[in-house]
């Protein structure tokens, strides 16, 4: 019947057997929510012959009747973006986990509803005969929109098998066992790159001079114009009060501000330091804009707008993350001894807008400046053909998620955004 391909699913050897089983289960949301754990009933229906022998392969069915959490009700998940893995063990004659899987397939789940899962999947091969129980587990769900998060449920009480195999011989050596009943085809496969250190512009070499003429406008002081093209700022230790979409957070950041001398204006690098931190979450590529207004004083007044690129690639949970470096053009307003200091840092993701600004000024550098036209003096200076591309990219991203990101912070530790950026998925309470 199948085609003479020999698949050997033990579908032949018995009717299938649908039974029910329910059980208390502690679900964990995602750790970068901060919420607590929730504990409801799981109730699952495991589908599996009722005979086979030793030697065959057979299919198991996990179908839930009930998930123990709800969506919580802040965010509508979308249509196919909900996958459910699990673990069904096998137990009396044989023991064996059963890695189950179902397929990314859901419909539209709003706000404060039911969770709607797929049934999952898996196989095992029969390995000796006599009685072969099968009891529902743990089990995994992710959601991939608007970033990837998982909620791990786990029983909270001893759970009744919900199916048996009955096992017969058969004959033959097909029973031998093979201590390999299932192969976890379901789990995620490893990284095939690791991950590549964001920013991809200026290194820690950058924090060493190496020109005799970067050490001369170092550490902020008189850079002078004596044929001197790069000017290299100090380090320097900014604390900020941030708003985020969760709340107010506070973190320091080392920040350095390096200029480069073109013609009567400067271009400018605002640099992060000891800026990596493990990511909490998936982030996708192109949705993450950070920006800066430099601070003018001396000679000098106003604000220069420097930013930095996207997130050129995808951010596993897990692997650090970094500010890039921000830059932009100064163009200098005055004529004299101007003062560059790290001002308001803003950082957008998925819609979503975070506010940092300097409890204290710090200067970083300074600069000998010949005022120019259009030149700050007071006002603003932007980075020329910059800003566009920034709104542009943020606004698509955010029409992508529907606006609904309100869910998605930038949670401040000891170095929020500007240590590392930390981004947190918030579904409220999971119900």
């Amino acid at each position: 019947m199948l085609g003479g391909a020999g698949v050997l699913l033990g579908v032949a050897a018995a009717p299938a057997q649908a039974a029910e089983v329910a059980y208390r289960t502690e679900c964990i949301p995602p750790a970068i929510s901060g919420l607590p754990p929730v504990e409801g009933t799981t109730k699952v229906q495991i589908t599996a012959p009722a005979e086979a022998k030793v030697g065959d392969e057979v299919t198991v069915t996990w179908k839930f009747v009930q998930a123990a959490a709800r969506n919580p009700d802040v965010l509508d998940l979308d249509k196919d973006t909900v996958k459910p893995t699990g673990t069904l063990k096998a137990g009396g004659a044989q023991t064996a986990d059963i890695a189950m899987e179902g397929p990314r397939s859901n419909p539209a789940i709003p706000k404060n509803s039911d969770m709607k899962l797929s049934d999952m999947t898996g196989k095992v091969k029969l390995t000796a005969a006599g009685e072969v129980t099968l009891t529902p587990d743990a089990y995994n769900v992710n959601v991939s929109k608007p970033i990837s998060t998982d909620t791990k449920c786990t029983p909270k009480e001893t759970v009744q098998p919900a199916a048996t195999i009955k096992v017969t011989d058969g004959g033959g050596s097909g029973g031998q066992p093979t201590i390999n009943p299932t192969l976890p085809t379901g789990l995620p496969t490893l990284p095939t790159n690791l991950p590549t250190r964001l920013p991809t512009g200026s290194s820690p070499s950058t924090s060493t001079p190496t020109a005799s003429a970067s050490e001369t406008g170092g550490n902020g002081g008189d850079s002078g114009t004596g044929g001197q093209s790069d000017f290299t700022g100090k380090e320097v230790q900014v604390p900020y009060a941030c708003k985020t979409p969760i709340g107010d957070k506070n973190a320091t950041s080392p920040v350095q501000i390096n200029a480069k001398k073109d013609g009567g204006n400067f271009a400018l690098t605002v640099q992060f330091k000891k800026s990596v931190m493990n990511s909490p979450a998936d982030i996708p590529k192109g949705s993450v804009k950070p920006s800066m207004e430099v601070v003018l004083g001396g000679a000098d007044k106003g604000t220069v707008h420097v930013e930095g690129p996207v997130n050129a690639n995808d951010i596993k949970s897990g692997d650090p993350i970094e500010i890039p470096d921000l830059t932009g053009t100064y163009k200098p307003g005055a004529s004299g001894q101007s003062t560059l200091s790290p001002g308001v840092l803003t950082i957008k993701a998925l819609g979503t807008t975070t506010t940092c600004t300097p409890t204290k000024t710090e200067v970083s550098l300074t600069l000998d400046t010949s005022q120019q036209p259009g030149g700050a003096s007071g006002g603003t200076s932007t980075s020329e053909g910059t800003s566009a591309g920034t709104s542009g990219g943020l606004a698509q991203t955010g029409a992508e998620d529907h606006g609904a990101l309100k869910a998605l912070g930038l949670v401040a530790g000891t170095a929020i955004l500007l240590g590392g950026a930390v981004f947190t998925f918030l579904p409220r309470r999971a119900r």
